[in-house]
């Protein structure tokens, strides 16, 4: 028996590769399946089943590439209904993987069609879950995902996901090994561990959801309890996991047309195509494509496009560092925007060398902004998550979180420079850019951020430990 699990940081996400005597599962694919078939192959091994969990909301999964490359059918839980041709299991239906049986638990409250895939190794004896988004290490799925399909409130689903996971897996034995959709950084929870892998003993000694003694009224209230609204690319995603999808290679050869910088320039006006700029922060503070969003592929760059760029419709031109074009296209297709139409040959020093006009940002070190700072001479503006800001914050500095920055425009100076910090650099640039893409250019950003400003004597609120908000 060999399980594996394939882990996707930048996603926070986990696939699965199970094999026995030559046969071969695969669990919650990402979208570029060529390794998992050449896997296979350098196993000797044939891929027999497809398993999804449920309907993904943050990333597209590869199921319906891989089923046409491999020949593989594709398996749901109950409820489900895709457009595409699937097994629709029932609940306790078991299937054969060479010696071991994968037994399907239908564990719905995430989404209504939420499986849980138990794995059973030769001799019968219950060895690992295979949980999706029921049940995360030291949380569960949020329950407020699939309201609109099923025509309930989170409060309802959060009380069907207390039953399913009192009736079908606190009762497995402790040794059972838990094996998560997703790790800490998805949105499909609120209080992931950090940890990838974990024993159901262990979760239920320390997940807040799997008290023994906790009731279902209880369990709705803290399941519920402080959960931000969901990514705006979530639905777009679910409809293209439901309804199928472009081949990626398609995808991937209309992206990588390369684009000189006049043709780029040409592309830009006439297609509204957005210019996203993916190079370190350091590099786009320096110079950019007016007009152009920086979101950096050397940070959490897929969960970003999608919580910012929001329409997985909408054209993309690329600026990128040499050599990193297909990758930028292959990890924008991981979350549904396909609509990249071609790339700056020669990234931005070709733009320059052209003579193309270019924008810059104002960076300055905390040293530097400091004495402002605490002189209060100036307004600062805080990017970073609700409860990063809530632990411990520059004083009386203005509360705009970069998730939500286009709901806080008008809160910004329109004329008076103010300043725009993150926790190190990333996210202020990334707000920085959608705000001079808006037309406000008065902004200075804090090289390092927070950490920064705090190490350089910056007046900050008495800290408060994240666990206790």
């Amino acid at each position: 028996m060999n399980v594996e699990q394939i882990y996707t940081g930048c996603l926070a996400q986990g696939a699965y590769y199970v094999e026995s005597n030559g046969e071969v599962a695969i669990i919650d694919p990402l979208r570029e399946v060529q390794p998992y078939l050449d896997r296979a192959e350098r196993d000797n091994a044939k891929i027999k089943y497809i398993f999804e969990t449920h309907f993904h909301a943050d990333f597209v999964s590869g199921h319906v590439t891989l089923s046409k490359q491999s020949g593989a059918p594709i398996v749901y839980g109950p409820n489900a209904n895709p457009s595409f041709e699937t097994i629709i299991a029932e609940d306790g239906q078991e299937f054969k993987v060479g010696d071991l049986t994968i037994k399907v638990l239908h564990t719905p409250g995430h989404t209504m069609e939420s499986t849980t895939y138990l794995l059973k190794d030769k001799n019968g004896k219950d060895h690992a879950i295979f949980s999706g988004d029921t049940l995360f290490l030291g949380d569960v799925g949020r329950p407020d995902l699939a309201q609109k399909a099923a025509d309930t409130t989170q409060e309802d689903l959060a009380g069907i996901l207390y039953h399913s996971l009192r009736t079908k897996l606190m009762p497995l034995a402790d040794d059972v090994i838990v094996y998560p959709a997703h790790g800490a950084g998805s949105a499909c929870g609120k209080n992931m561990m950090k940890e990838t892998v974990d024993t159901l003993g262990n979760q239920k000694q320390v997940n807040y959801a799997l008290r023994a003694d906790m009731t279902k009224e209880e369990f709705i209230k803290e399941v519920t309890d402080g959960l931000l609204p969901p990514p705006k690319y979530f639905p777009l995603n679910v409809k293209m996991n439901k309804e199928g999808y472009e081949d990626i290679a398609d995808v991937l050869d209309r992206g990588t047309t390369a684009l000189s910088p006049n043709e780029f320039e040409v592309a830009a006006n006439e297609t509204a195509a957005l210019v996203l700029d993916v190079r370190h922060q350091n590099d786009f503070v320096k110079g950019h494509i007016p007009r152009s969003i920086f979101i950096g592929l050397n940070g959490d760059f897929a969960p970003w496009v999608g919580a910012l760029i929001a329409d997985v419709k909408q054209p993309i031109l690329l600026v990128t560092p040499e050599g990193k074009e297909e990758e930028t296209i292959t990890r924008l297709s991981r979350v549904g925007f396909d609509g990249t139409i071609g790339y700056l040959d020669g990234g931005f020093e070709a733009w320059t060398v052209a003579g193309k006009e270019f924008d810059t940002i104002t960076s300055l070190s905390a040293e530097e902004v400091t004495p402002d700072i605490n002189a209060k001479n100036v307004a600062v503006f805080d990017v970073r998550k609700e409860g990063e800001f809530q632990s411990e914050h520059i004083a009386e500095a203005n509360h705009t979180p970069l998730g939500m920055l286009n709901d806080h425009l008008a809160e910004f100076p329109k004329q008076e420079t103010f300043y725009v910090h993150c926790a190190g650099g990333y996210r202020s640039v990334i707000a920085a850019s959608i705000l001079k893409s808006r037309g406000i250019h008065n902004l200075i950003d804090i090289a390092g951020g927070f950490g920064a400003l705090k190490k350089s004597g910056a007046e900050v609120t008495d800290y408060v430990c994240p666990s206790t908000l």
